[in-house]
């Protein structure tokens, strides 16, 4: 369909501060123009969906029109990154894209920039820098700090604008991103809408210090207030900020001081305002007063043209886009993940070296086998991408000078330099979200948690931003995640979990668990090249646990199928992890001892899974046993037995045998865990027993 053509007024969308100078009445016209579109297409919006014509609610951004419109006006929308908020309307229509696009969003139509998989103002354009935003406040910000420290890796002048509100700036993950962006030296423009209340909480009984911005001292960053009752002063306090951020590449926090003129959200009574307290807002609504002034100097003529025309496009866009055809449930499932990616031109060696050493790899491509631990396996694949792939970068907690916690990382810093090996501030969260923003704008960043317990402060961003990304806004988030896992090692509740049932219960993220330094060598490869978002599990006990060989593989990929370990008869077994090991000690103890032998399968990938293979064993076996080291109550076995028995289950000679842990959380002393977790000697039990 056609959309009505966009009038010459907002074709423009771009100001600059030398636009004052050189035209002040256009340029205060131009910006009248974008604040008075954005208000009446809020407006009409909420008519509409008192309507019955959108679904959902909707969060206006009445009275936010003086800080929205000046900022998206000023930004260099060619470099810049931004992520909009509830409030960010007239932000979006500035930014990209045209009217119809955005008020197909609230319509959930065949038009919606997110195919109508998220609701009102829940979209960006990614494409250009524009962050979609979720609803758990203050997660965006570090998305956008990770984006634009990517446009600077680039070369390119960028700057960021993240937007939060007052109720919101006292999340944790606002503090952990504004640190973070003051470390790193990344030039984010932080800005609190700070509108009075956190939906129905006043500010007084949220802070002790009325000052929000004075908050920004202790980031060592410039912080400031801003009333945004005048927009052309808004203009003109902007272009300063932003040109001292684009110069100095340093953060700066805005305490915007805006007005709610209507309640959080469409649904919203505002009941718990004082009497008086909503007119009062609304007499200093800057819109009408802004109109009063330009008429005032003689402007009534132009405001009236103006008027005119926004109210003829937004009536005839709002036409066009409820003549969109409804959404359908197309390719709902294929977006889920990101197509395959192509493989990587890996140079076919161990290592990566000058064009000798590569044409030597590639005439015998076999000519180098060492024999690795799988931490030392995991080091030298993590060495072949930074040498390889220019793009990519490794960050967490430690994992510079000291090498990481298990020194898996060890040596890194030293050969690729702190830009490529960043070891970052204690914060999980942040950490991740900077790696979200990276990985939208072409970087592909591998993150390492000292333990995948500590994963758990990160679950917001991992499982419901990362792994939703692509489903909700078609952007592709190449990242990996390196999880140290499992126990054995008495390190107690909070250094040994397995979380890949927990999180892989949420849809969208991809996830390996190699046993073997060969298979950890190529799972850092396969996952790193792969466009989504991508667990590796690594368990702790494995790192140092013998040295074996290890090649480069050119059939690296194979990882993300199960491995046939063992070949037998009496029943299948499906492992993953240290139970690779233990299983496998099992296996050759029956049929030592009672000739009785069995199919063992390593599953490598948890996510997705590819289990044709394994079906077809235990269509011939009859039998199945499922042992991993999570517990037991909605474990991943539970997963896998479903998965493996619902369509033959007639076919099976016996009930299905899960070995897991106990239901309890890691005990410390050995003589506990070794009584909580899986092991040897508990396998043979629990199958013998089965068996009788």
């Amino acid at each position: 369909m056609t959309f009505p053509a966009t009038p010459t007024l907002f074709q423009r969308r771009d100001l600059r501060l030398a636009d004052l100078e050189r035209d002040r009445t256009a340029t205060l016209l131009q910006l009248y123009a974008w604040m008075q579109l954005a208000r009446t297409g809020d407006n009409r919006i909420l008519d509409l969906f008192r309507q019955g014509l959108i679904r959902g609610t909707v969060t206006g951004g009445q009275g936010n029109e003086a800080l929205i419109c000046p900022l998206a006006l000023l930004a260099d929308k060619s470099v810049d990154v931004v992520s909009f908020s509830h409030r960010g309307f007239g932000g979006h229509l500035i930014w990209s894209g045209h009217l119809c696009d955005h008020l197909a969003q609230y319509f959930a139509n065949s038009g919606s920039p997110t195919k109508a998989r998220e609701g009102n103002i829940h979209h960006g354009d990614p494409a250009a820098r524009s962050l979609p935003m979720i609803s758990h406040l203050g997660i965006m910000l570090s998305n956008v700090v990770g984006a634009v420290d990517s446009q600077r890796r680039a070369g390119k002048p960028a700057v960021g604008f993240a937007f939060f509100g007052d109720g919101s700036s006292s999340t944790g993950d606002i503090h952990e991103s504004l640190n973070l962006a003051a470390v790193l030296g990344v030039p984010v423009i932080f800005v609190i809408e700070n509108n009075g209340y956190a939906y129905s909480t006043p500010c007084s009984e949220q802070f002790i210090s009325a000052n929000l911005h004075d908050r920004a001292r202790g980031y060592g960053m410039e912080g400031f207030s801003m009333d945004c009752a005048d927009p052309e002063n808004v203009l003109r306090t902007l272009g300063a900020a932003i040109d001292r951020a684009r110069s100095t590449s340093r953060p700066i926090l805005i305490e915007a001081r805006t007005f709610r003129l209507r309640g959080h959200a469409a649904y919203d009574t505002c009941d718990y305002m004082q009497p008086g307290e909503a007119e009062a807002i609304l007499a200093e609504d800057p819109l009408p007063r802004w109109h009063a002034k330009l008429a005032a100097a003689g402007l009534t003529r132009e405001l009236d043209a103006i008027d005119a025309q926004v109210r003829d496009f937004v009536e005839t866009s709002i036409k066009s886009a409820m003549a969109l055809p409804p959404v359908t449930p197309d390719g709902m499932l294929a977006d889920l993940f990101a197509p395959d990616a192509a493989p990587m031109p890996w140079t076919p060696s161990l290592d990566s070296g000058g064009p000798s050493s590569r044409e030597a790899a590639i005439e015998n491509p076999k000519s180098k086998i060492e024999n690795l631990t799988m931490a030392q396996a995991i080091n030298r694949a993590l060495r072949k991408i930074l040498a390889e792939r220019p793009e990519s970068l490794v960050l967490g907690q430690d994992i510079g000078t000291y090498g990481g916690a298990f020194k898996v990382t060890e040596g890194l810093l030293k050969d690729f330099g702190r830009p490529r090996v960043l070891s970052t501030p204690l914060c999980e969260s942040a950490s991740t979200g900077y790696a979200i923003g990276l990985a939208s704008n072409g970087h592909r960043p591998i993150e390492e948690f000292q333990f995948a317990d500590f994963a758990t402060d990160a679950t917001t961003q991992i499982v419901l931003n990362a792994a939703t990304y692509h489903f909700r806004a078609g952007q592709k988030i190449p990242l990996v995640f390196r999880f140290p896992c499992g126990g054995g090692l008495t390190f107690g509740s909070f250094h040994s979990q397995e979380l890949e049932s927990a999180l892989l219960s949420f849809p969208g993220l991809k996830a390996l668990y190699p046993s073997t330094p060969q298979d950890a060598f190529n799972a850092l490869l396969a996952a790193y090249e792969d466009d989504n978002p991508v667990i590796v599990f690594e368990h702790k006990g494995l790192y140092r646990r013998g040295k074996h060989p290890v090649q480069f593989d050119a059939n690296y990929r194979d990882v993300w199928q199960p491995r046939h370990v063992r070949t037998g008869d009496f029943a299948t077994i499906v492992t993953y992890g240290e139970m690779v090991l233990h299983c496998t000690d099992a296996c050759r103890y029956f049929e030592e001892e009672y000739e009785t032998t069995f199919d063992l399968f390593d599953l490598r990938a948890l996510s997705p899974l590819k289990l044709d293979a394994i079906k077809a064993s235990v269509a011939r076996t009859g039998r199945l046993v499922i042992v991993h080291e999570g517990r037991k109550t909605h474990g991943f076995g539970a997963e896998l037995v479903a998965r493996l028995t619902e369509e033959q289950w007639g076919q099976l000679k016996a009930a299905p045998l899960r070995i897991a842990a106990l239901d309890i959380p890691v005990p410390f002393a050995p003589e506990l865990e070794t009584v909580y977790r899986p092991s040897k000697e508990k396998i043979i039990d629990a199958i013998a027993a089965w068996m009788g």
